[in-house]
């Protein structure tokens, strides 16, 4: 799939700056928006939009179809008459980082109320959208609000410590849930249509400035989610439902003992055998929010390190071989060519080269590293190629002038130097530069990185569970000055969307 030549900011939603504690669908995010347009950006890069559970990961989700009922703005629900004004009234307002837990105890009920509400007095428009959602989306959607209903009934435990006939969906244990909680169901389903109202209506506001979204798909899905819950038999359980094995990556860069996911294996020879059916699902779902997939852990697809359920480190996983080409090939008869890009970072292989380029998807790079050692010049812009997304940093890493500041060794500081001869003060800017001059087709900066903020803006640090996921921008911190200098800079390197008149 070939990218044309642009440039983007990544910044999940959680981060904007938004009235009620976490960043929303709401003013802030019409408002990056504009700022997008004024910068010539016409790329935003989200995290997974998924509703998260224990620790707040994006990539930990409870489902990976569903949307985040906090990312809803409870200003557009004002203004779409579900709640009054009145009852948004003192919220946390738009500074500070996430506090996940307050958020949740005081925005969770207003959603419940303003669900009931449009349930309750809808006109005919709404509800027929309404409608429409509900049977479009009719394959996942019943099924997380019955997840969603009982993990409330059940205080939030995991749904494998539900009573045995919920953990194991009895039909007749269903069947009473439907019977005595249709209302708690419906109010979960209209919670879910708001979210995809609110969603819809910021990306035609986007695509009428020619922004696009890149969005993120976590290879593997958590245990406690909807997916293992409705679909155990597409996982590797034991009788009594618990992982065989479970998902990370073997010890790297980030981590001497590698990184345990926790998630279950798939098992890929029963998605075979069903032509993918829940990835075919899932993928529509996910073409359906965002204009580009970024496929998370590509290198998964080729072949996942499998680590013993019982182990508490990833140390004695194993590769195991996942059918990439098979189920990159069902998806296209399905689904037809998707706009894909393989997050192929970490131990890459050469079948995972083959793979990726197989079905013709830009790889992606990044910047800060490229000057570790020899092996490193992959991530340098000398040694791109067009069909590649270059990032200075991602979300896994510290912001560049953290990593500037205190994860450089000597050697790597003196080979920046060397190739990129930055003034003193003014390493974030010359990074920025290097990846929009480059020939990769896309490069995509983090928002901390146009701040030039330092650790305090990182937004992850991988394989440690605390502390994440958290960090908000301060209201007004982009200017005109930044959308000025990127959108000269997108000009001077051909990414502003400017098409070469035909020659005579």
């Amino acid at each position: 799939m070939a990218l044309e030549r642009s440039s983007g900011l990544l910044l999940h939603i959680s981060s904007l700056p938004s009235y009620g504690g976490i960043g929303d669908l709401g003013p802030a995010a019409y408002a990056f928006a504009d700022f997008l347009a004024a910068a010539k950006q016409r790329l935003w890069q989200v995290l997974p939009l998924s509703p998260t559970g224990y620790g707040n990961s994006p990539y930990a989700a409870l489902s990976a179809f569903a949307g985040n009922p906090l990312l809803i703005s409870l200003e557009k629900l004002v203004q779409a008459g579900w709640i009054t004004e009145d009852r948004i009234a003192g919220l946390p307002g738009h500074f500070g980082n996430v506090r996940f837990e307050e958020v949740e105890q005081r925005k969770w009920p207003i959603l419940l109320e303003a669900a009931h509400h449009f349930l309750s007095h809808h006109d005919d428009e709404q509800w027929a959208r309404f409608q429409r959602f509900r049977e479009e989306n009719a394959f996942w959607l019943l099924d997380y609000a019955r997840y969603s209903v009982l993990r409330r009934r059940f205080l939030s435990g995991y749904w494998l410590s539900w009573p045995k006939e919920f953990a194991r969906r009895d039909p007749d244990a269903l069947l009473k849930l439907q019977q005595e909680s249709r209302d708690d169901l419906e109010v979960e389903q209209a919670i879910q249509f708001a979210f995809d109202e609110q969603w819809k209506a910021l990306r035609s506001y986007c695509a009428e400035r020619e922004i696009r979204f890149i969005g993120d798909v976590a290879i593997f899905v958590n245990f406690d989610s909807a997916d293992v819950w409705t679909h155990p038999e597409i996982f590797e359980l034991r009788e009594d439902l618990t992982p065989i094995r479970v998902a990370g990556v073997p010890p790297d860069y980030f981590s001497a003992t590698g990184q345990r996911w926790g998630n279950p294996i798939y098992k890929w020879e029963v998605l075979e055998s069903r032509g993918f059916d829940w990835w075919v699902d899932r993928m529509r779902r996910t073409h359906a929010l965002y204009d580009i997939i970024r496929l998370d852990h590509f290198r998964g697809f080729e072949a996942f390190w499998a680590i013993p359920a019982e182990d508490e480190t990833a140390i004695h996983g194993e590769w195991v071989k996942a059918p990439g080409a098979a189920l990159f090939t069902a998806l296209r008869e399905k689904l037809g060519e998707l706009p894909l890009i393989a997050e192929d970072l970490g131990l890459i292989t050469r079948e995972v080269d083959a793979l990726r380029e197989q079905f013709d998807l830009p790889g992606m790079r990044v910047l800060q590293f490229g000057f570790s050692d020899r092996a490193a010049h992959n991530y340098l812009p000398h040694r791109y190629v067009a069909n590649t997304v270059v990032y200075t940093g991602t979300h896994d890493n510290d912001t560049t002038l953290g990593w500037w500041q205190h994860g450089v060794a000597e050697s790597e500081r003196n080979a920046v130097y060397s190739y990129l001869n930055p003034a003193p003060n003014d390493v974030v800017w010359t990074l920025i530069r290097a990846a929009s001059t480059s020939v990769a087709d896309v490069c995509i900066f983090p928002v901390q990185d146009i701040l030039v903020l330092g650790s305090e803006g990182r937004m992850n640090t991988p394989a440690i569970p605390e502390n994440n996921w958290t960090w908000r921008m301060a209201p007004d911190a982009l200017s005109s000055h930044q959308s000025q200098g990127l959108a000269q800079l997108s000009e001077l390197t051909d990414r502003d969307g400017w098409v070469d008149p035909p020659k005579a």
